[in-house]
């Protein structure tokens, strides 16, 4: 090879060319040919762009420069820095490994994860791109798809398994758990845990496979404060802000219940927000907690629903963390609410962050509703209307669940999984004045053979992609937007 040792080239020895020469190379034997500023598109530390720039001082007649790889794979990585895109056939003939850890040889792994990467959701444009499928006990209980790259973690059976932008299998760690029913990233590789049958928020390093810490809630005045589970986690991504806390509800086997503010950095518990008696479904656990001090001044959304033979009950609260008290909530059905759907409760919510929205569903009539916590009262509910006849019927809201994500709403339900967009139509205003106001457009994801596999049990977006499992069916589902969509999007 004709490069150093190291497969690169020194600094100090690198000259940017000041034209764009033709480059030789002759890779594993087969002779390319291409430009020097084609392999700067790479980037200046790549492998590629310094051998163009020292090839660029010498002589155009000397010898290719020997690369001793996969010229096939190279061929494709090349046609990447002259294009932008993969071609077609390559996704059919190599593995996103084999292509990953060549382009890592030669410095332009950014190049191709980038390439990989699905374009922008769009709820009315998924389709069901790949299903992941853990070796061993492959039923999902809890899913955390929270970064931006298209990752997610997978919690089955007591274990944890992880994969990359790529979704290539990158580690499973088995924990002393024997069910994981909920899971958040708090550090870059670090897992927050908790389980319904066994105490303490535990925290395992995915990479490594070993156990970092447990919390676990304690009160030496009250000896009934023993052997407390977490029933829901809350945390802002770990790139977002190191030094916000970590939330954990934590319920006693007597239904006695709190939420922790433990410190992210030293794992020491900060305070213990909303103690109650879990007699009621007005002071039951929380089932979901969503980080807003980083966006929504300060608080922590915090929420409870239950089911039984008269229909759906719960609760949602917004807890102020620096003085434990909660600054707003509503209990359905009852807390005198005055609103024309008493005992149509939510069947699920989720938060908006962005937007700052609270989302539910209703488990009677289906209705979506949001609420903008900006402007928060007694009945804040704006609901959902389709002005489409044929997508108003959808069913009640039972067993549904609602995942926020980019300006959209996604809802599964019993027929199947639909998700809410915002979109903007003209209005007539006045003689010959049109302006644009902002509706809600409602759309089918799956179809009809989809919503057959079972019903969704959980739901996840991130990087652009909506991760689904369900109930009885092992794996879970990769939900992307097509390249070759013709849709435009809205919001």
């Amino acid at each position: 090879m004709a490069d150093s040792s190291d497969g690169g080239v020194p600094p100090a020895q690198i000259v940017q060319p000041t034209g764009n020469h033709r480059i030789k190379l002759n890779v594993g034997g087969k002779l390319f040919e291409t430009t020097s500023s084609t392999l700067q598109v790479g980037g200046h530390d790549s492998l590629l762009a310094a051998l163009s720039s020292r090839h660029a001082t010498e002589n155009d007649e000397r010898e290719p420069i020997f690369i001793d790889r996969d010229p096939e794979i190279f061929s494709t990585l090349l046609s990447l820095l002259r294009s932008g895109r993969l071609p077609s056939a390559a996704r059919r003939r190599f593995s996103k490994q084999d292509l990953a850890e060549e382009a890592l040889y030669y410095g332009i792994e950014g190049r191709l994860r980038s390439a990989l990467s699905p374009p922008p959701l769009m709820g009315i444009n998924a389709t069901l791109a790949s299903t992941i499928v853990p070796a061993a006990e492959a039923h999902p209980t809890a899913l955390y798809a929270g970064s931006d790259d298209g990752s997610i973690w997978i919690a089955h059976g007591g274990q944890i398994s992880a994969y990359d932008s790529n979704l290539n299998h990158s580690g499973t760690v088995r924990t002393h758990l024997e069910d994981i029913a909920s899971l958040r990233c708090i550090w870059p590789e670090i897992a927050a845990i908790g389980s319904l049958q066994t105490p303490g928020l535990h925290l395992y390093d995915v990479s490594s496979g070993r156990q970092v810490a447990s919390v676990n809630w304690s009160d030496p005045s009250d000896p009934r404060v023993y052997k407390a589970r977490v029933t829901a986690i809350g945390a802002t991504e770990p790139g977002y802000n190191g030094r916000r806390h970590i939330f954990a509800a934590f319920e006693c086997p007597h239904r006695e219940n709190c939420i922790l503010s433990v410190d992210r950095s030293t794992l020491q518990i900060v305070s213990e927000i909303g103690r109650l008696s879990g007699s009621g479904s007005k002071t039951s656990s929380p089932g979901k907690l969503v980080d807003l001090t980083e966006v929504g001044g300060g608080v922590v959304f915090a929420s409870a629903v239950s089911s039984g033979a008269f229909g759906y009950s719960g609760y949602m609260r917004l807890w102020d963390p620096r003085t434990g008290k909660a600054v707003w909530e509503t209990s359905e059905p009852g807390s005198g609410v005055r609103s024309g759907r008493f005992g149509d409760s939510f069947a699920d919510v989720d938060v908006d962050r962005k937007e700052m929205a609270i989302y539910k569903v209703c488990w009677k009539s289906g209705d979506l509703a949001v609420a903008d916590m900006r402007k928060l009262s007694e009945d804040p509910w704006l609901y959902l209307e389709e002005r489409s006849a044929a997508l108003r019927s959808a069913g009640g809201g039972a067993n549904s669940i609602v995942s926020c994500y980019n300006g959209q709403v996604f809802v599964s339900r019993e027929s199947g999984l639909e998700v809410w967009s915002r979109a903007e139509e003209e209005s007539e205003e006045g003689e010959g004045d049109a302006q644009r106001k902002k509706i809600w457009r409602r759309n089918f994801v799956d179809r009809e053979d989809d919503a057959k596999r079972g019903l969704i049990r959980g739901m996840e977006a991130g990087g652009d992609r909506l991760f689904v499992c369900r109930s009885g069916v092992e794996g879970v589902e990769v939900w992307e937007s097509s390249n070759f969509s013709g849709a435009i999007c809205l919001f």
